[in-house]
């Protein structure tokens, strides 16, 4: 099995849509940019964001396994993808890649 690093590289915040949808909340997203965590044989690493995961663990799992190529060539770098989590409000997008 394969390692594999999981980089925050990105949050985007829609305003507008929080002002119209989202109740006010006082504690959001704790991931900062540029943090990372491995994951080994395809689990949760230590400190990920139960969300996050959910988004990104069946492409963690693949690329554990030695997988890849998503979608056909979607990446440049076939042993990786970019997934974002599933809170519409505050995105925050992760590369993850095969390490060794």
């Amino acid at each position: 099995m394969y390692k594999v690093k999981i980089t925050a590289i990105r949050q985007t915040v829609y305003q507008d849509l929080m002002a119209k949808y989202e109740n006010p909340i006082e504690h959001t997203c704790d991931i900062k940019i540029g943090q990372q965590w491995v994951s080994e044989n395809g689990k949760l690493p230590e400190g990920m964001c139960p969300s996050a995961w959910g988004a990104m663990r069946e492409f963690v799992e693949e690329l554990s396994r030695g997988g890849g190529n998503f979608f056909d060539g979607w990446m440049q770098n076939p042993k990786s993808a970019l997934i974002s989590c599933n809170d519409g409000f505050r995105p925050m997008s992760f590369y993850i890649q095969t390490i060794e």
